[in-house]
């Protein structure tokens, strides 16, 4: 065996190819004997060195190319993400800008510019203008007024925020209404097959009435007339829960409504003890023998800190009952929503509805003066009788509805029975402005008066702003917090379809902001009316001073209207509202509820989306809202009545 030589090379298996049975092997023609196989059968010291040299070289060049092409790769990808996460950035910075819908390019108007010419330059801006013989709405700039800097900004995306104006889409609104399309079938309607088979059913009684033996029970109800009326029909289940006498509800002076207002200015008292009757046992007041007793002293004064809110039966039996045993006499001092609605027995969910919907009736006054503004909203001239007329306004005040009626002409008689008219409920008045923390395109004089606001009528708001961080404006806004306002409520109604000539009744106190708010409303809806207006200063003169007891007139305008918008589902109004609708309406009083959370999603793309696209997307979302469902467990009975204890189902 020849010994190796450790400084040359061996060569490759593959080279090493031997005759075979005396045939010399198959070398390739690029690979010949002569520079791998010597003839001689081993290769000479000069090719060993060559082929060393070579290997080498060919190992750098593979060395130095790879490493040539994993920079490249590295290089490209970088490149690859760099330019995918700019465009990501941007997109996501889109998206921002079409939440907060400011426009990015800003044109500043020259300051020798007077207020008149920029308002001269909203109205150029505003007119219909006729190109290629169609109508359209130029709504190129937008004209905003900070302090005394006037700016004009063409719509388009901006990192700024949301400024509370629609100026494009309110342009695209009125356009829309000067098509003056049909309006869609569903708008008055409630889906009928579902609706009909829910019938009245809470004045039937299954008990005898108590003796009140255990004790008297005294509420002072607080808030405006809606929580106060919620608060009665709460304290009278727990009267008869705890089987004690009612005396009859006291409501307390807010200083946000300063309404004076007693039970009796607004209920008819003698009918609500009459009705009541057979389920618990109520009088005027207390026994001589108790009045002289300090309640507080005695322990007897129960305010909202001692209740849990929607408390149920239990604690009750267990905490209110044992005070009233030993004192006789308990008294409920605020009493908002401190009742829970389930658990609770079916009687005495029963009695909730009876007495919120039969016990309850406004004094007569109230009621003639109702029917003076439902008369005048439905027709000038005679009107026609709705399912709940008899229920809201009394028998009386509701035949004065059709008198007029008797002596018209027939071709007057069937256009007054096809009258009808909208109720808007704007809930939009400086309480609920400046508790919701929100932001309305008013600037700093918005912000100090809404905050100088708190601090007076919600000191406790007011402190936990300055200690505590809150979501942003426009955080609550994307969630669905913020009420809506009178542009928004607008730009929602010529979406659903209702056009230019309807009827629009507005119930609320004050709106904040006053008639300039309102202007887009008027604007597009010229036939929009208030109490206000429709009753003379004479008519209006004895509410003057009395909120509740206007709150009262608004109830009964939107209770009584063939279709109700509310703008706020909180509120109690709306709430009270749209539940008496279901119980007396008979399947034939639809509710618009938006959904503000689904609302403000499409209300935030303002600068880019089209009209078509918008109005498919509001009438989508309140559709969704139309359903005809059975109340919720734990939701208000008052606002959803549809449930065995309130209404009976024939199906």
């Amino acid at each position: 065996m020849e010994h190796e030589r450790p400084d040359v090379e061996r060569p490759e298996s593959r080279d090493l190819l031997l005759p075979v049975c005396g045939v010399p092997p198959p070398y390739s023609p690029l690979l010949s004997p002569t520079r791998f196989f010597p003839l001689s059968g081993e290769p000479s010291p000069r090719q060993t060195i060559k082929r060393g040299k070579k290997n080498r070289l060919i190992r750098t060049w593979y060395e130095q190319r790879t490493a040539t092409t994993a920079i490249g790769v590295i290089v490209i990808l970088g490149v690859f993400f760099l330019v995918n996460w700019l465009m990501l950035s941007r997109l996501h910075e889109g998206r921002v800008w079409l939440r907060t819908g400011f426009a990015k390019n800003t044109y500043q108007i020259p300051k020798w510019v007077s207020s008149t010419q920029v308002k001269n330059i909203i109205s150029f801006s505003c007119l219909p203008r006729k190109q290629n013989n169609r109508l359209k709405i130029s709504m190129m700039y937008n004209v905003v007024v900070v302090d005394q800097n006037v700016e004009v900004r063409r719509f388009g995306k901006s990192r700024r925020k949301h400024n509370g104006t629609y100026d494009r889409m309110l342009g695209l609104a009125a356009q829309a209404l000067l098509e003056n399309k049909r309006e869609p079938k569903e708008l008055w309607q409630e889906p009928k097959a579902q609706a009909l088979a829910w019938k009245p059913c809470a004045d039937q009684r299954s008990w005898s009435p108590d003796d009140g033996k255990n004790g008297y029970i005294m509420v002072t109800a607080n808030g405006g007339i809606n929580q106060q009326r919620v608060a009665v029909c709460n304290i009278v289940v727990v009267a008869r829960l705890l089987n004690a006498s009612l005396v009859i509800p006291k409501f307390m002076l807010s200083d946000v409504w300063t309404d004076a207002s007693q039970f009796g200015d607004i209920y008819q008292e003698e009918h609500f003890i009459k009705y009541l009757s057979p389920d618990i046992r109520i009088v005027k007041e207390l026994p001589k023998e108790l009045q002289s007793l300090d309640l507080e002293a005695i322990g007897s004064v129960v305010t909202d800190v001692d209740v849990m809110k929607e408390a149920k039966p239990d604690f009750y039996m267990k905490h209110i009952l044992p005070i009233l045993h030993k004192n006789k006499v308990i008294h409920f001092v605020g009493f908002s929503n401190r009742l829970a609605f389930d658990p609770m027995p079916f009687d005495l969910q029963r009695l909730r509805c009876r007495c919120n919907f039969h016990s309850l009736n406004f004094v007569p006054r109230i009621q003639e003066t109702g029917a003076l503004i439902v008369k005048r909203l439905r027709n000038s001239s005679g009107s026609y009788l709705a399912p709940l007329d008899v229920h809201l306004l009394g028998p009386k005040s509701a035949s004065s509805l059709i008198l007029d009626n008797k002596s018209d002409p027939p071709a007057q008689k069937r256009a007054s029975s096809s009258s009808k008219y909208l109720a808007l409920h704007l809930r939009f008045e400086i309480d609920m402005v400046a508790h919701s923390l929100c932001y309305f395109g008013g600037g700093e004089r918005e912000q100090k008066e809404l905050d100088s606001y708190r601090q007076k009528h919600f000191p406790s708001l007011s402190t936990l702003t300055k200690t505590k961080k809150f979501p942003s404006p426009d955080a609550l806004r994307t969630e669905g917090l913020c009420p809506l306002t009178p542009e928004e409520a607008v730009l929602m109604l010529v979406a659903l379809g209702f056009n230019r000539e309807t009827r629009v009744f507005v119930a609320g106190a004050h709106i904040y902001g006053g008639n300039k708010r309102l202007a887009a409303l008027t604007s597009l809806y010229p036939n929009l009316v208030t109490k206000e207006k429709l009753l003379s200063p004479s008519e209006l003169q004895p509410f003057k001073n009395f909120s509740s007891q206007l709150a009262a007139l608004d109830f009964i305008g939107c209770a009584a209207a063939n279709a109700f918008a509310m703008t706020d589902s909180g509120s109690q109004l709306s709430s009270l509202v749209s539940g008496y609708r279901i119980y007396y309406g008979g399947g034939k009083m639809p509710t618009i509820r938006p959904n503000k959370r689904r609302l403000s999603d499409i209300l935030l793309k303002n600068n880019t989306i089209a009209w078509n696209v918008f109005e498919k997307r509001v009438r989508k979302a309140i559709r969704q809202t139309k359903h005809v469902f059975a109340r919720p467990t734990g939701r208000s009975v008052y606002r959803y009545p549809r449930c065995k204890e309130c209404m009976c189902n024939d199906q």
